[in-house]
């Protein structure tokens, strides 16, 4: 690789960095707050939160990846071409085809990062937060116990405690169970307690007050009680068992045995085949990005007035290319033998991005075929 290879590269990367943090801290913000509202309203503490969010972070630098990557190559060939550093290696015979090889350069590293956040780390990231969330809905102990707030740990269930003791004893709790169809069950106690035993978690209540109210009779029958215990294990959600999904499962596994993939989730062959090659597909749109971004900033030239243009045109191919690819995925789901369609926005960049550098090449020849 030549020093100005290296160069254009250099400053290709430090901008990528400084644009792919912007974005994911700017997606992050506003994923984490959604996140931190759920979590605190369900009693986790902000450790939770934290590994939480680490483990998103995977998925969402895979978002905004190609953006930076587009954000970064116009930024740079612009100031290039600004400060005519551009217009002075081409002077030197460097042709726009020779000019493109750093950014070819950048566009690989960048796939090489997709490819690993495609195939290994989002996949990862994802099964191990499926496993952390069951293990926080299956956590009784911080979904019950918050002070001063009326928790709903399963549907048609009601749970409030004014205060929790330093001894851990839970002070004048309020239970209210309306999951049967007939009748509402609602418990008072001055004091109760959480345990565990060998059946599963229970909440011992001490000096209460347990009232029932028939709603095809309409009568409210009260009794109190010394202590009283309840199996609060069916107020855990039993939905939350953690089930194999086509977007935890290795890229492999989705292109090569499909089949099986599908019989086993019981969901269509297509889908799968069209995760798997999705995956591929999305990391091959750093090259194209990169090189859109570079060759349409070429084609423009220098003007005073600036790139503003040039760089409308390429965001709106970028749209397009983006568009290409929401048309393709029904037919794929539909037909997994169609696969090849998920590689059709990557061609039809590469196509335009020849276009676009043989009229760079040749700027004299196309400007008068469009003034005749």
């Amino acid at each position: 690789m030549g020093r100005f290879d290296r160069y254009i590269l250099s400053q290709l990367l430090t901008l990528f960095g400084f644009f792919a943090l912007v974005l994911v801290s700017v997606y992050w913000v506003n994923r984490a707050v959604l996140l931190f509202d759920q979590l605190i309203a369900s009693g986790q503490n902000a450790t939770v939160f934290l590994e939480l969010t680490v483990l998103s972070l995977p998925n969402v630098i895979r978002l905004v990846l190609p953006l930076a990557v587009f954000a970064a190559t116009v930024y740079v060939i612009n100031r290039l071409s600004s400060e005519s550093e551009l217009t002075v290696m081409q002077a030197t015979g460097f042709s726009p085809w020779r000019l493109a090889r750093p950014v070819l350069y950048f566009g690989m590293i960048v796939v090489v990062m997709m490819s690993a956040l495609t195939h290994y780390l989002v996949p990862a990231s994802l099964v191990e937060m499926e496993k952390r969330q069951k293990e926080i809905a299956e956590n009784i102990t911080a979904r019950l116990l918050s002070e001063g707030t009326f928790l709903h740990p399963a549907k048609g269930a009601t749970f409030y405690i004014r205060e929790i003791a330093p001894d851990g004893v839970l002070l004048d709790v309020f239970l209210s169970d309306r999951r049967a169809t007939d009748q509402t069950t609602t418990y008072t106690a001055e004091k109760a307690y959480l345990v565990q035993d060998e059946t599963g978690p229970k909440l011992v209540m001490v000096s209460g007050l347990a009232q029932v109210y028939d709603e095809e009779d309409g009568q409210l029958t009260t009794t109190n009680f010394s202590d009283f215990s309840y199996d609060i294990s069916g107020m855990i959600s039993q939905d939350s068992a953690q089930q194999r999904e086509i977007k935890h499962l290795p890229t492999m596994q989705l292109v090569f045995n499909s089949a099986a993939v599908a019989e086993e989730l019981s969901v269509d062959r297509g889908r799968v085949v069209y995760e798997g090659h999705a995956r591929f597909a999305q990391s091959l749109t750093a090259i194209v990005f990169a090189l859109i971004g570079y060759a349409m900033l070429l084609v423009g030239g220098y003007s005073r007035f600036g790139v503003w243009r040039q760089i409308l045109i390429a965001f709106i191919a970028l749209v397009a290319l983006e568009m290409l690819k929401s048309a393709v995925t029904d037919p794929v789901r539909s037909d997994p033998d169609m696969w090849p369609l998920m590689y059709l926005p990557a061609v039809t960049g590469t196509i335009l991005v020849i276009g676009l550098l043989y009229l760079a090449s040749h700027p004299i020849q196309w400007r008068r075929r469009l003034a005749t």
